[in-house]
């Protein structure tokens, strides 16, 4: 017959003695008579005191937080079973409500939200079906490796967040102790590698659009030139309306959504360089008739055609977003300082974006104003012989071969 192991006796707490000994840390305490450290706490309602078996104080910090959340962990899940259980479904309905009902949310951030729930289930069958206390680490780690294995870094991370707001839920209710997604490392995204097209490039891409032969060919090419001209998003250019273009002060106001605004929520105003007046005063000489809340552009977007012309012309695919791109890296090269193009692209960082995105535009460009710099007092380098050294820069100094000869 098995014996059953019996807990080690815990000594009582007498009233009016000095047998314990209180500590700098809560829930810690000292046996004074065998020098050993206690743990003291309370779990639900519950008063538990259990010996840490050491006698080092340092050893009996880290026993006591190993306990407390064993104990916490037993507590869970007897209080789980007796309330009846909590289901990742039960989470993720109350996810959602927060999520649709916070207002300070873009839609399409709310947009972006489902998607990464979306992705979430696929990746992981019968996900809802689950108990929350069966969301432990084990499990995240395993769904982690299948989705990092076809998923780039961006959406990894932002599926991985997602799942951790989800399992909150749970801790918020009282089902779970502790987040186990927390476990799951981010992937480190790296910046994308900018391919734009040339001056060339870019005017035989415009070209190869108009010259698709379908109907909205030309309003597409010219939202290409609205985008790539002003540094807009998608989004902002869709919604400017003629009364937004101001010609005698050679400007553009953007708006963006007229329920959201713009992403950064402020209104901005962007010079019309030559190019854009050019554009702007072309179309709307050819529309003289429409009111000033009319849109600008006729077509939302291009993608498609921009494909299909980036095949013809034998460029990389160019998207939307790096029309935008393009017209900040016009901006830089042409000697715009990194401050005054963030303004100009709605950024509210003062420029530390522009900086990391196009920093090495500016190193190019202060190299090559660099040689514009003068004092008047260097002499012109005259061409050295093939047996002429020189040293520090200084005189040329003869070989001691040619010494020699002389």
């Amino acid at each position: 017959m098995k014996t059953q192991k019996r807990k080690p006796a815990v000594p009582a707490e007498p009233a009016g003695t000095d047998a314990w000994q209180k500590t700098p840390y809560a829930n810690l305490v000292r046996y004074v008579p065998s020098k050993k450290y206690f743990a003291r706490i309370r779990v639900g309602g519950k008063l538990i005191r259990q010996s840490l078996k050491t006698t080092t104080l340092t050893v009996a910090k880290l026993r006591l937080a190993d306990l407390e959340k064993a104990e916490r962990l037993l507590a869970e899940n007897a209080t789980a079973v007796a309330g009846g259980k909590m289901t990742v479904q039960d989470a993720l309905k109350t996810y959602r409500t927060r999520l649709h009902g916070d207002r300070s949310l873009k839609p399409r951030t709310k947009a972006y939200r489902e998607e990464c729930i979306s992705k979430l289930l696929r990746t992981w069958p019968k996900l809802e079906e689950l108990d929350v206390r069966q969301v432990n680490k084990t499990a995240c780690l395993d769904w982690a490796a299948r989705l990092g294995a076809d998923a780039c870094p961006s959406v990894f991370n932002h599926t991985v967040g997602t799942l951790k707001r989800i399992v909150e839920m749970a801790v918020e209710a009282g089902a779970l102790y502790d987040n186990p997604v927390r476990f799951i490392k981010r992937q480190k995204e790296r910046p994308k590698q900018l391919k734009l097209p040339t001056h060339d490039q870019f005017k035989t891409f415009v070209e190869a659009i108009e010259q698709a032969g379908v109907c909205s060919c030309y309003q597409a090419a010219d939202l290409v030139r609205f985008l790539a001209f002003g540094g807009f998003r998608k989004s902002e250019a869709k919604n400017i309306v003629w009364s937004d273009c101001d010609f005698e002060k050679e400007e553009i106001t953007v708006r963006g959504d007229p329920e959201t605004g713009t992403k950064n929520s402020t209104v901005r105003q962007v010079p019309m360089i030559p190019e854009m007046l050019e554009l702007l005063c072309r179309l709307r000489k050819s529309r003289a008739d429409e009111a000033g809340d009319q849109r600008v552009m006729k077509v939302a977007e291009c993608q498609i055609s921009m494909d299909r012309a980036a095949k013809l012309v034998g460029t990389p695919r160019v998207t939307h977003h790096d029309l935008r791109h393009l017209f900040a890296t016009r901006c830089i090269e042409s000697g715009v300082d990194i401050p005054t193009v963030s303004r100009w692209l709605g950024h509210k960082d003062g420029g530390a974006l522009a900086m990391k995105v196009y920093g090495h535009l500016r190193n190019q460009h202060s190299k090559a104003m660099a040689q514009k710099v003068s004092f008047g007092v260097t002499q012109p380098l005259q061409p050295a012989s093939p047996n002429t050294r020189f040293e520090s820069g200084r005189q040329p100094i003869n070989s001691p071969k040619s010494a020699v000869q002389k």
